[in-house]
């Protein structure tokens, strides 16, 4: 730096403290000293910085404003929206519109943005969406009726036009009855509601058919307020479910006549009794008022068929019928249309043991039944299908004697035995301890199996509780009895080794059915075991009849460890 340049630099320095030497740098007013003005004129700057302000009007972007047109030159509108700058729109986007742009008209814009110029860039179409989009949502929020022009057809219904924005109305909702023909609503001006907007996706539903339920629902009211209970109307068979079928019966209103409203007699559908388009009449057997529903009866029309009954049947007498249900208790059969009566579980069989009905008999089976007896007020029937055939329990003590042999078949485990068919309707009780003199079963299922036939001895009856209980080792001596006379400790008998088990192996003697068991210790090696020999020496160490246990021993084994 020369010294010429140090010097001025310092007689600059000089001149500000000189400027500032009563004043602290803190709160200097470098705007002033910049601008060069004295504090009046700075007042009088602000007051000129208020005005400016004030006359100028604040421009927000995507905010709809009231602008003037002041100018048409070529394909541009100019117009005045109040800025320091006015705002371009083409003359395209009034294309759409039947009326013509003129100088001084008023029209609604939306200010898109402001460019680095100042220019500000508007949109007359985008603010016309905005503000029929408004209209929209509000007609949605207070439920107004508005009208729409359908100007095409579309996969599902129609579109329409409402404040200028395409909308959407389903074919399910034009009509309260199908429609087929789209086409025909092409070009023509409906009414309706809004009912469902999409703010994010810019989509809006319209109906036309709420207005006509809307409609109906009132003259329903007013046609329901006239019906009573009891009544009796005409209607048109509409449609059939599995659960009944819906009538029209005139002014919108449909009744529900219920699958067990149809006949006395028992159907599986509506479609036996009724055909769509059918007309007939029925009774109303209830109103509901707040649903405006009505429940119909077609079978009280009719005479209940049993109140003719007593005409044509009697107690004892043998009728034909078909099963129309079957339960866990019975069967229900049907004797004459509209008239059943059940036959129980314990009607079906002389068998004590109760099975399930389906064991019997199926639904649509033709079957011949005893009637035991019916009430005519209750509507109650009972059946007999045993009686029919003779009672094998009658007389039985003859063909049945104590101690007499049989021959049975397997039909049922149970936790204490099996049970064995003797004949048909005879079913006899055997026990498992009753099984075998020498096998401990803990299931008599380990020995039989079903249909296996089993030789057995009676051991028991009583004819009062139909319970026959039969034996089968009853058949042969006690072996045990046997052991007691011919064996005693001590004694050497000849055997075999017939099976081995880890601890020992089971040995019987060639003059005793019993087998005993053998500890393995007694055996000096594995292979006399293992060669199942044919005939070896036992020596009976211990016998316990109530237990039924024998402990045997290979007596030489025995000699050695004496010696």
């Amino acid at each position: 730096m020369s010294y010429k340049t140090k010097k001025k630099i310092f007689f600059l320095l000089e001149d500000i403290k000189n400027l500032n030497k009563n004043e602290k740098l803190s709160i200097f007013d470098w705007k002033s000293y910049e601008l060069g003005l004295t504090k009046k004129e700075q007042k009088e700057r602000k007051k000129i910085e208020k005005f400016y302000n004030d006359t100028i009007t604040r421009i927000t972007e995507y905010y709809v404003y009231n602008g003037k047109i002041i100018k048409i030159i070529d394909r541009n509108v100019v117009i005045d929206i109040g800025f320091k700058a006015e705002g371009i729109i083409s003359l395209n986007e009034f294309r759409e519109y039947k009326k013509k742009t003129k100088v001084n008209d008023i029209i609604e814009v939306i200010v898109e943005k402001i460019d680095y110029k100042g220019q500000c860039i508007i949109s007359y179409n985008k603010a016309k969406k905005i503000i029929y989009w408004e209209s929209i949502q509000k007609s949605f929020i207070k439920n107004e009726k508005i009208i729409f022009f359908v100007i095409a057809r579309t996969k599902g219904g129609l579109i329409v036009i409402l404040f200028g924005i395409e909308c959407f109305l389903p074919g399910s909702q034009i009509d309260i009855k199908p429609v087929k023909d789209f086409d025909f609503f092409v070009g023509k001006i409906i009414e309706g509601k809004v009912v469902k907007i999409n703010n994010k996706t810019k989509n809006v539903v319209v109906s036309h058919k709420i207005l006509i339920e809307k409609k109906l629902e009132k003259s329903k009211k007013k046609l329901i307020s006239i019906l009573e209970k009891g009544q009796v109307l005409r209607g048109i068979v509409k449609n059939l479910t599995h659960y009944g079928s819906f009538i029209d019966v005139g002014g919108g209103i449909d009744g529900l006549c219920h699958i067990t409203d149809i006949s006395w007699e028992r159907i599986e559908h509506p479609s036996e009794k009724l055909e769509i388009g059918q007309i007939m009449n029925f009774v109303i057997l209830s109103i509901d008022n707040t649903k405006n529903r009505l429940q119909l009866g077609l079978k009280q029309l009719q005479s209940h068929p049993w109140n003719s009954l007593e005409k044509k049947i009697k107690t004892g007498e043998i009728v034909k019928g078909t099963v129309t249900v079957i339960t866990d208790y019975g069967a229900f059969v049907e004797i004459f249309p509209g008239v059943e009566g059940l036959v129980h579980v314990s009607e079906m069989s002389w068998a004590q043991q109760l099975r399930s009905a389906q064991y019997f008999v199926k639904i649509g089976d033709k079957i011949k039944v005893l009637i035991l007896n019916y009430s005519n007020s209750e509507k109650k029937m009972s059946l007999s299908m045993k009686r029919l055939t003779h009672d094998p329990w009658e007389n039985i003590e003859k063909k049945y004697k104590l101690g007499s042999i049989h021959i049975g078949t397997v039909k049922r485990f149970n936790k204490i035995g099996v049970r064995l068919e003797l004949e048909a309707g005879i079913e006899g009780l055997l026990y498992t301890s009753d099984i075998s003199w020498i096998k401990k079963l803990k299931k008599s299922s380990e020995i039989y199996k079903k249909g296996d036939l089993v030789k057995v001895i009676v051991l028991g009856l009583d004819v009062i509780t139909r319970r026959l209980n039969l034996g089968c080792k009853q058949l042969i001596p006690n072996p045990w009895e046997k052991i007691k006379k011919e064996s005693t400790l001590g004694r050497i008998n000849t055997g075999q080794i017939i099976k081995i088990l880890k601890k020992g192996v089971i040995v019987k003697f060639n003059n005793i059915i019993i087998g005993a068991f053998a500890p393995i210790r007694f055996f000096k090696t594995l292979k006399l075991i293992k060669n199942k020999i044919n005939l070896i020496e036992f020596k009976i160490l211990e016998y316990n009849k109530k237990l039924k246990i024998i402990y045997v021993s290979n007596p030489e084994i025995i000699r050695k460890k004496e010696k």
